[in-house]
């Protein structure tokens, strides 16, 4: 009986292990795309960008406009999306439902015909990643500026 109960607790332990295991390392790959797609921004680089971006994706952009793929891959070709510097600053990387969902705070700096180019903009987002074909895939993203100096 104690031999059962030992094996049981060990199974379970392992399997909790396991379980942790398995949501680090789907931190770590989310930690992974979410820097390669502001990378892909900063470098305006529409190849990795649509790579990383589903299809479907909803944007609520800065300018308070809801954008799909297509505005968003010809916003960063039109220099709209442009910046000289581009910080990430990820608080929190939750999974609820297969779903990842990462909060923080952006710093950059817009350039060219950009609005507000050469300020230091700050702005909070969220961004949604969710796996289309096993790959995770940037799918609803929102972003409000909280200062421009």
């Amino acid at each position: 009986m104690k031999i059962a109960k030992l094996s049981l607790v060990v199974a379970f332990n392992l399997f909790l292990a396991n379980l942790s295991f398995s949501q680090q390392s789907e931190e770590s790959m989310i930690r992974k795309h979410e820097d390669m797609e502001r990378e892909a921004i900063l470098k305006s680089d529409t190849a990795e960008l649509s790579r990383l971006m589903s299809r479907k994706i909803v944007v609520l952009n800065p300018e308070n406009a809801i954008v799909g793929f297509r505005q968003v891959i010809d916003r960063v070709k039109g220099g709209k999306i442009n910046y000289s510097m581009f910080e990430r600053q990820i608080e929190h990387v939750a999974f609820i439902n297969g779903i990842a969902v990462v909060m923080g705070l952006e710093t950059l700096i817009p350039q060219g015909t950009t609005q507000d180019a050469g300020k230091a903009v700050k702005r909070r987002f969220t961004n949604i990643w969710t796996k289309e074909e096993g790959s995770w895939k940037l799918t609803a993203r929102q972003a409000t500026i909280v200062s421009i100096n």
